[in-house]
């Protein structure tokens, strides 16, 4: 495992170098696990690699060792894509400074645990539409699905889950595939899938992925009585003169699905 550091991990190092050298706990896998660090004025060493103190360690960024320094978790190609520190441990990222992931009120990781309940993964072939940083395919596969087909279109969005020690490994039912689902909706088979979760960038994004077609797509390729969860977030109205929760639900019922609002998404069922 390459360390991870945030600046509250260095300020909590430099710390207690203050009394001088020694050891301290801290994480470097952004709290997943706890591990004994020693500090030194050269440095500080953990399982018998010395590293570098940071000149200039930024609040809202995670730094990864590269194998001759410490970076930010972070890629420009087309945009700018940075893994983001929260309160709670697992991280989010950003496009452009826009988070993917809710935050504000609880952790990312918790979050997709609730919506993946609601499609009761146990023994089910799972389409996860818009993979991210993995949460759902992790609580899917926690939750004892039989296979999990994750597709993620951006390569950076991959690069940062490589980095991310809270986003699963694939192999032990999951597969992630590089590829466009709006593309690849159409050639996967008839009722060959179990149960859906749809995440999508927002509206004016990836219009394409809250289409008419793309739902006629999904109810295709879903079994009868599967479940899909469909995050929409909860966009103002007022301001942005759309109701896209109500426009999704209409749409999903026109691709044969019963639909209710649930959280910040559509919860719906294939009839």
């Amino acid at each position: 495992m390459r360390p991870l550091l945030t600046l509250g991990v260095h300020d909590r190092m430099r710390a207690a170098l203050r009394g001088g050298p020694g050891k301290v706990d801290c994480s470097l896998d952004l709290d997943r696990s706890m591990t004994a660090v020693e500090v030194a004025d050269a440095g500080w060493t953990w399982e018998g690699t010395q590293y570098p103190w940071l000149q200039n360690c930024k609040d809202r960024t995670i730094y990864y060792w590269s194998g001759t320094a410490f970076l930010p978790a972070a890629r420009f190609t087309t945009a700018l894509l940075k893994l983001v520190p929260t309160q709670w441990g697992p991280q989010t990222f950003e496009i452009d400074g826009i988070k993917m992931l809710p935050t504000a009120k609880v952790s990312p990781y918790e979050d997709a645990k609730r919506k993946v309940s609601l499609i009761h993964p146990r023994s089910k072939v799972i389409l996860d539409t818009c993979g991210g940083l993995g949460y759902f395919a992790a609580w899917c596969l926690e939750g004892q699905a039989t296979e999990v087909l994750s597709y993620e279109k951006n390569p950076d969005v991959i690069w940062l889950r490589s980095l991310n020690p809270w986003s699963p490994a694939t192999g032990r039912g999951l597969k992630l595939f590089q590829a466009d689902i709006a593309e690849q909706i159409a050639i996967l088979p008839d009722a060959s899938i179990d149960a859906v979760l749809h995440d999508p960038p927002r509206f004016g994004i990836a219009g394409e992925l809250y289409s008419q077609v793309f739902y006629d797509h999904l109810a295709r390729v879903l079994k009868r009585k599967g479940r899909l969860f469909h995050y929409t977030g909860t966009p103002n109205k007022l301001t942005s003169g759309r109701d896209v929760p109500a426009e999704v639900a209409s749409r999903l019922r026109r691709s044969g699905f019963a639909a209710e609002f649930n959280g910040d998404g559509v919860l719906a069922v294939k009839k």
